[in-house]
C-alpha cells in the first residue's frame, strides 16, 4: 500500500523565522494604513468581561446564559 503524504504549502512550508518576518510586515503595513485594530483599556476590559461570561469558567462548568443577555451588547426588550 502506498502512503500519500500531503506536501506543505504556503506558510506551512516556511521556516518559523520567515513566517514571523512576513507576518510582522503585514502588521506594520496595517498600522501604517491606519486600518489596524488598537485596543484601549476600556475596550479590552469589556471584551474580557464578555469573554469571561460566556466561558465555562475554565473547569467545564456551564455559566448560566441569563447574565450574558443582560450586558449592554444584548439589550433587553
Amino acid at each position: 500500500m502506498v502512503k500519500h503524504v500531503k506536501s506543505r504549502r504556503g506558510f506551512a512550508a516556511m521556516n518559523p523565522e520567515t513566517q514571523k518576518r512576513i507576518a510582522s510586515l503585514g502588521g506594520k503595513a496595517a498600522h501604517k494604513q491606519g486600518v489596524a485594530h488598537q485596543w484601549d483599556a476600556k475596550a479590552a476590559a469589556e471584551a474580557g468581561r464578555i469573554g469571561g461570561r460566556v466561558s465555562r469558567g475554565g473547569r467545564g462548568r456551564l455559566v448560566p446564559v441569563e447574565p450574558v443577555l443582560r450586558s449592554k451588547h444584548y439589550p433587553q426588550p
